[in-house]
């Protein structure tokens, strides 16, 4: 690390961790003097009961408020545009977000087209939002994304089966309410591909080329959770102290990613969610140790240091670096995440799929250069 280095930090959102955070949403709201809620969600959070702890709370105190529960996983540009529609004819001046980070996702970008108009693609690329945006409030019910800390919002093209990210701080969450109870419904295998996600952003944000030392603070520690809380909370959903531990990890690596960046393993997952609708933690998982192979030698020491995180010790820094892909690839089996093949990948769709990963505006960030082809040889590698 070169301490001479500049850097920036802004945390645009204030965050309000604790079990029971939730309930500190009407104070919030009543606070701003917000009097007309657009409340963004999905089907799960409806059957799950968590959408009526928020609704039974907004009417106690006679608040006026609207349901948007259409949005799907990796949410589509048709969804944003639905949101938006609804949000112009209630009248909404303010979002609230309640789920993982689909619906956090979908209503940042709500938040800029109900307001500035046009497509939601209309956004992708630096310095394309103006100043007027909706306020989003946001409660995430999954620890993975990390989506309630950061200021990008990634978004599915529906006919070119596509994900681009519209990103900037003024779509951050004014206020994200960080409460444990809230990913107690959670079931297992959503637990298992929601952690593997907010553990690819910690790693990614530790070992890209963007890194810089506060992020690299919240990206270890997030690890550190991560890595001592994942399989309890899968094994045991009911253990609030292990979805405490993952909550918090995921917030951590939501904070470092968004000060540093991602890099080739959510290029392919991105490429792969856009494709195949699969579900992006899933997809992380699978291709983190492969890319952690393929970059070990131009990070090593990076990678030494994460397996302290995990708990680790080993003779030299070669060793760590192998210590900390095998652990990895560990984690992920003890959680029971599927393999590469379940995602279906075509062998005639490898060309389109490398295209896209070294497309995406991560990809300058991966701590080793990576070419079309490279992408593709290690898509071959991986339906090998």
């Amino acid at each position: 690390m070169n301490l001479l280095n500049s850097f920036s930090f802004a945390l645009p959102t204030k965050i309000e961790y604790g079990v029971g955070a939730t309930k500190s949403l009407v104070d919030v709201i009543k606070n701003e003097n917000f009097k007309s809620l657009l409340l963004v969600t999905d089907e799960g959070v409806v059957r799950s009961g968590l959408l009526k702890r928020v609704t039974d709370a907004l009417d106690a105190h006679q608040l006026k408020w609207k349901v948007f529960d259409r949005v799907e996983p990796n949410p589509k540009d048709y969804n944003v545009q639905e949101g938006t529609g609804i949000a112009g004819r209630f009248g909404t001046d303010c979002l609230v977000a309640i789920g993982g980070g689909s619906p956090i996702d979908c209503a940042k970008a709500i938040a800029v087209v109900a307001r500035q108009g046009g497509a939601v693609r209309d956004y992708e690329g630096p310095h394309k939002i103006g100043p007027d945006v909706l306020p989003l409030m946001a409660i995430p019910t999954t620890a993975g994304t990390g989506s309630e800390v950061t200021f990008s919002s990634v978004i599915t093209d529906s006919t070119e089966k596509f994900k681009f990210s519209i990103k900037d701080p003024k779509i951050a969450p004014r206020v994200a309410l960080v409460d444990p109870e809230m990913t107690l419904t959670m079931p297992p295998d959503l637990t298992a591909s929601t952690g593997m996600d907010a553990l690819t952003h910690a790693i990614e944000a530790f070992t890209a080329n963007a890194s810089e030392p506060l992020a690299d603070a919240a990206a270890l520690y997030a690890i550190e959770l991560i890595a001592a809380y994942l399989r309890s909370a899968v094994s045991d959903g009911h253990n609030l102290e292990a979805r405490a531990g993952m909550l918090l990890g995921s917030v951590l690596a939501g904070i470092a990613f968004s000060h540093s960046d991602v890099a080739a393993v959510h290029c392919v997952a991105e490429a792969l969610g856009g494709k195949y609708d699969a579900a992006h933690g899933v997809c992380n998982a699978v291709v983190l140790p492969a890319v952690m192979q393929y970059n070990m030698e131009y990070c090593k020491e990076r990678y030494a240091r994460i397996a302290v995180a995990m708990g680790l010790t080993y003779e030299n820094v070669d060793d760590g670096a192998r210590q900390a892909v095998t652990a990895v690839q560990q984690l992920a089996s003890d959680v029971q995440l599927p393999a590469f093949g379940s995602l279906g990948v075509q062998e005639n769709d490898l060309e389109e799929l490398a295209a896209n990963s070294f497309k995406n505006g991560s990809n300058i960030d991966n701590p080793r250069p990576m070419k079309k082809n490279d992408y593709l040889n290690l898509f071959r590698q991986l339906t090998g």
